[in-house]
């Protein structure tokens, strides 16, 4: 069960308990190693208690705790951990991608204005491929379908079309906000926003 150490299932706190990070149990084991984190014990809402490396190994494994087997004893694999010395919240942009330009766009077609479900929008280039137009927040908008073919590889005066907002990219959030609780952990929920 060793694989277990290259997921991404370790919550990474600052020192103010604020989620700042996704790393794997391999990261977590050598941060807490090394000081330079400690693990959070957490048995309910009621009960988180920070842990040093040095008791961290003496833990017992509870009913559906992660372990990593060594040649002298079985170690809980943490699900957070506080890094002691770290006090700011990075910030960041989203990831581009077709979700994050239809939530940037607000599920509108940028052309006409329609609110439209996910399967009935597509990704525009404003300017297109075949024209030199790139992969960016600026270029990139939502779309109708019918919109999007009948524009084609033209640009949108060319296809009679006239954007109603200037694509950008959006503002850089605090890594908080764009932290996501993908594997369910029980442990997360208390200190992610979702």
């Amino acid at each position: 069960m060793n694989d277990i150490l290259n997921k991404t299932i370790v919550l990474v706190l600052n020192r103010n308990w604020q989620a700042i990070n996704i790393r794997t149990p391999q990261d977590a084991f050598c941060q807490m190693a090394t000081n330079v984190a400690t693990g959070l014990d957490i048995a309910g809402e009621n009960h988180i208690r920070p842990v040093t490396w040095e008791e961290w190994i003496t833990l017992p494994i509870r009913e559906g705790d992660h372990a990593v087997h060594t040649a002298r004893r079985a170690i809980r694999v943490p699900t957070v951990i506080v890094a002691v010395n770290f006090a700011k919240v990075p910030k960041k942009r989203p990831k581009l991608s077709a979700r994050n330009i239809r939530e940037r766009d607000g599920n509108r077609c940028q052309y006409t204005g329609r609110l439209l479900h996910p399967d009935e929008g597509s990704l525009d280039h404003v300017v297109p491929r075949s024209r030199g137009g790139a992969d960016t927040w600026e270029n990139l908008v939502w779309s109708a379908k019918d919109v999007n073919q009948r524009k084609a590889d033209r640009l949108p005066h060319e296809a009679g079309l006239k954007l109603l907002t200037v694509p950008r990219a959006p503002k850089e959030l605090p890594v908080t906000a764009l932290l996501r609780n993908t594997h369910g952990l029980a442990e997360w929920k208390l200190f992610l926003n979702e």
